[in-house]
C-alpha cells in the first residue's frame, strides 16, 4: 500500500499503512511536494524503529506506552491487527485518516482518526472499546506524533495566580519531558502548548512542532527520546486508578489532541491553531466589555453602579458585566456561593433596574456565575450535603472558602442548569463570566476518582445552555487564566486570561497565552492607575495600549477617574474599535527583537496591520534601536503612522511618527525603522496600510 499523504498549508503528514500491524507516521512537517506513492518510502525509511500510532513494546517501543490497563489484575500486552485504513485526502486541502485495529486475545478494539484541516493544523483521537466479559481498567491512552533527530530544544510554560504562562526553555535530550496537571482544571501551571524545535528557534525562526490537549480536566504532555534514535511529541488526559473502567462493549475516547508545526518559527505554528479556533468557531463582533468587579467587589449599591454603567457608557463601552455578589447571602467571599437566586436584600426590585438602564444606554447586559463550586455556609451545601465531590466520611480540603459540587451527580447538574436557565431567560442576559476559582482536591464520585466525569458534565452543562440559549456569550474564567484550552474553548467564547490587569506583566502574559488563543478570544482590560494584584502605578496611555491587543474592557472605578482620564480612555476605545476587524481577524506576529527591554509584536491582514513597540524596561544599550516589522508582504508598498495618542513617556520621537513615510514590506521587515526612544512602561501604536496607487 502506498503511505497516505496528508498536506496543506505547506505542512504534511505521512502515514504508511502498508503492515499488518498498526500503521506509522513516517513524517510531520514540511509539505513534501509531489513525492507520492512507493517512490516515497525509500526516502522516509528510518535506520532505527519508529514508533506506530499507539507506541507499544510489541512495536520495538521501549519508551511511555501509548495504551496502559489491566483486565482481573492481568497484565495483557496489546499488539494490534489492522482491521481498516480509510483515507480521504485532497492534496493541498488535507483530509482525514481512519484506522480501526483489534486484539482479539487481549478483548480490545482500536478506532483512530487523524485530520489535518486546510490550514495544516493536525488533530487526532483514539477510541479504545472492551470485547471481553471481564472488565478493562484503563490507566491511560495517549496520542502521539513522531520528531526529527533535529528537534534539539523544548520549550513550555509555567506560572502561578496571577503570573501565567512564564516561559521555560531546556534542551531535549534522553528521556521523557513529561507535564502532568493534576489539580482538575487546566492549572495556572498548565503548559498549554509543548513546543520542541530546532536549536535556537524564536517567533520567526527555526522549525517547531508542538502539542496541545483539547481538555479541561487531569491532563499530560510529554516529550520523549530514546538512546536507540526515536522520539516523539505526545498528550492526552491524566487519568487516575480505577477512573475508567470499561464493562463490555463499553468505550472511551482521548480528547481532541493538537499537533501543530511550522518551518518559520512559533508564530507559524501558533497561527495554525488561532485559523482552526476561528474556522470552527467564528465570533460576531467583540463588543469591549467593562466588568464591575474591580471598581466595587461586593457593594452593589445600585446608585453606584449606575453611576458607573453611565460612565462607561459614555466612554464608549457596549457590554455591561456585574460579577459576583448579586445572588443571595453573598456579601463577601465566605458564604452563599452555590444559591443561584437574586438576593432580595439587596436587589428588592431584582435586576431588571440595573439590566434596563444598561441597555437604555446602549449596552449589553452580561452576570457573572461559578456554577461548579459551593461555600459550606449555603442554603445549597447544607440543604444536600450529598452534592459535594468527595467521600461521603470527610469534607475535602477548603480552598477559597470553597468546596466543589458534583456535577455528575443528576441532581445537582439539573439544579444548576434551572437555575442558570432561568435566569438567562428572565433578565435576558447576553453574557456570562464563568468562573471556576480553585483547583479541585480530593475528587470522588460515586467512590471513584471524579474529574473525568466531572469535566464532561461541566461541558455537557456549556452544551445545554448553549443549546437553549445560542446567542448567548460565556467567558471562561478560573481564578483567571486557570482553565485556557481547546476543550472549553470549543464552547466559550473567550478567556480571562489572567486576574492581573498589571499592564507590565500582561504584555508577557498576552504574548504567550496568545501563542494557542488568538486576540479575539483573550480577555484583555484596561486596570486601574494602581493595580489590585501587584500595587504597581502605570500611566493610562501603557495600560490601554496592551489592552487594545486583545477582546478589550475596562476593570476599574470609572467614577474614580476624572475627566480628563475618560477622554483619554473614550480616545483608546474609539481607536480599537476602529482597528478591531483588524485585530480580531488578522495574523499575529511577534518580532525577534534583540533588545529583552523591548517587545515588538502586531496583528496582520492583506491591507492593513496593526503594530506596538513596548518599552518595558531600561535600556542598556545608548546606541539607536531598530524597530522591524515582520510579516508584511515584501513586494507591497505600506504606509506606516502612529494610531492613537502619542507615549507619554516618550523622550525622543524619530521623523516617521509626526509624519507618515511610505516603504516596502521588504525594507519594514530587513531594515526596519529607527525605534523611538520610549521611556519606560511605555507603547508606541503603529499602524500601516497597503498602498494600492
Amino acid at each position: 500500500m502506498s503511505p497516505v499523504i496528508l498536506s496543506a498549508a505547506g505542512a504534511a503528514l505521512v502515514i504508511d499503512g502498508s503492515g499488518s500491524d498498526l500503521p506509522r507516521v513516517r513524517h510531520f512537517g514540511a509539505d513534501l511536494g509531489p513525492a507520492a506513492g512507493p517512490d516515497l518510502l525509500p526516502a522516509l525509511a528510518a535506520p532505527t524503529p519508529v514508533a506506530p500510532l499507539l507506541p507499544a513494546q510489541g512495536d520495538s517501543w521501549y519508551g511511555r506506552p501509548g495504551l496502559s490497563g489491566e483486565r482481573a489484575g492481568e497484565h495483557w500486552p496489546v499488539r494490534w491487527t489492522l482491521d481498516r485504513f480509510d483515507a480521504e485526502a485532497t492534496p493541498g486541502r488535507g483530509g482525514t485518516v481512519t484506522i480501526a485495529a483489534s486484539d482479539e486475545r487481549a478483548g480490545l478494539e482500536l478506532v483512530s482518526e487523524l485530520t489535518m484541516d486546510a490550514g495544516g493544523l493536525v488533530t487526532m483521537r483514539h477510541t479504545v472499546r472492551n470485547t471481553a466479559a471481564s472488565p478493562y481498567r484503563l490507566q491511560g491512552l495517549t496520542c502521539a506524533l513522531p520528531l526529527p533527530a533535529r528537534a534539539g530544544e523544548l520549550l513550555d510554560f509555567t506560572g502561578r495566580w496571577a503570573l501565567e504562562k512564564v516561559p521555560q526553555r531546556r534542551a531535549f535530550g534522553h528521556g521523557a519531558w513529561s507535564r502532568e496537571n493534576r489539580r482538575g482544571r487546566t492549572g495556572h501551571d498548565g503548559t498549554g502548548l509543548l513546543v520542541a524545535g530546532t536549536n535556537g528557534f524564536g517567533f520567526r525562526s527555526g522549525e517547531v512542532w508542538a502539542v496541545h490537549t483539547g481538555w479541561s480536566g487531569n491532563h499530560v504532555h510529554y516529550a520523549e527520546r530514546l538512546h536507540d534514535g526515536p522520539c516523539l511529541l505526545a498528550g492526552g488526559e491524566l487519568l487516575e486508578p480505577g477512573e475508567i473502567v470499561l464493562g463490555e462493549g463499553e468505550s472511551y475516547s482521548t480528547p481532541l489532541v493538537y499537533f501543530t508545526w511550522s518551518g518559520g518559527g512559533l508564530d507559524e505554528a501558533s497561527a495554525r491553531l488561532h485559523d482552526h479556533l476561528r474556522a470552527a468557531r467564528p465570533l460576531p463582533v467583540r463588543p469591549v466589555t467593562l466588568n464591575n468587579w474591580e471598581a466595587t467587589y461586593f457593594d452593589h449599591g445600585l446608585d453606584r453602579l449606575l453611576e458607573l454603567a453611565e460612565r462607561a457608557a459614555t466612554a464608549g463601552v457596549e457590554r455591561f458585566v456585574l460579577d459576583d455578589g448579586w445572588f443571595r447571602h453573598r456579601r463577601h467571599d465566605r458564604a452563599g456561593l452555590g444559591d443561584w437566586y437574586v438576593d432580595e436584600g439587596v436587589w428588592p426590585d431584582g435586576l431588571r433596574p440595573l439590566a434596563d438602564r444598561v441597555r437604555k444606554l446602549g449596552m449589553q447586559f452580561g452576570l457573572w456565575f461559578e456554577p461548579e463550586m459551593v461555600n459550606p455556609d449555603s442554603d445549597l451545601a447544607r440543604e444536600h450535603p450529598d452534592w459535594i465531590l468527595g467521600r461521603a466520611e470527610r469534607t475535602p480540603p477548603l480552598q477559597r472558602n470553597q468546596l466543589v459540587l458534583d456535577l455528575a451527580r443528576p441532581q445537582a447538574y439539573d439544579y444548576l442548569l434551572e437555575r442558570i436557565d432561568t435566569i438567562v431567560t428572565e433578565y435576558e442576559l447576553d453574557y456570562i463570566k464563568w468562573d471556576h476559582n480553585r483547583d479541585i482536591a480530593e475528587p470522588v464520585h460515586d467512590g471513584v476518582a471524579g474529574v473525568h466525569a466531572q469535566t464532561s458534565a461541566a461541558y455537557r452543562l456549556l452544551d445545554e445552555l448553549r443549546r437553549r440559549h445560542p446567542a448567548l456569550e460565556i467567558e471562561s474564567c478560573s481564578s483567571g487564566g486557570a482553565r485556557v484550552d481547546l476543550g472549553v474553548l470549543a464552547r466559550t467564547d473567550r478567556v480571562w486570561t489572567s486576574d492581573s490587569n498589571d499592564a507590565l506583566d500582561r504584555q508577557a502574559i498576552q504574548r504567550w497565552t496568545g501563542l494557542l488563543v488568538p486576540p479575539d478570544r483573550l480577555g484583555c482590560h484596561v486596570g486601574a492607575p494602581r493595580d489590585h494584584c501587584t500595587g504597581r502605578r502605570l500611566p493610562l496611555a501603557f495600560r490601554a495600549a496592551t489592552a487594545l491587543f486583545g477582546h478589550m474592557g475596562v476593570e476599574w472605578d470609572l467614577t474614580s477617574a476624572s475627566a480628563s482620564e475618560l477622554e483619554e480612555l473614550a480616545t483608546w476605545i474609539a481607536l480599537h474599535k476602529r482597528l478591531r476587524p483588524v485585530l480580531h481577524a488578522g495574523r499575529v506576529v511577534r518580532a525577534d527583537h534583540a533588545d529583552p527591554s523591548s517587545l515588538v509584536h502586531g496583528v496582520v491582514l492583506p491591507e492593513h496591520a496593526v503594530f506596538a513597540f513596548v518599552r518595558l524596561d531600561s535600556r542598556v544599550e545608548t546606541g539607536p534601536d531598530t524597530l522591524r516589522l515582520p510579516g508584511l508582504d515584501p513586494d507591497a508598498l505600506y504606509e506606516v503612522s502612529v494610531a492613537g495618542p502619542l507615549p507619554e513617556r516618550a523622550a525622543a520621537l524619530p521623523r516617521w511618527v509626526e509624519e507618515p513615510v511610505r516603504l516596502h514590506g521588504a525594507v519594514l521587515g530587513e531594515l526596519g525603522l529607527p525605534a523611538p526612544v520610549l521611556r519606560p512602561t511605555s507603547a508606541l501604536v503603529i499602524e500601516v496600510r497597503r498602498v494600492t496607487s
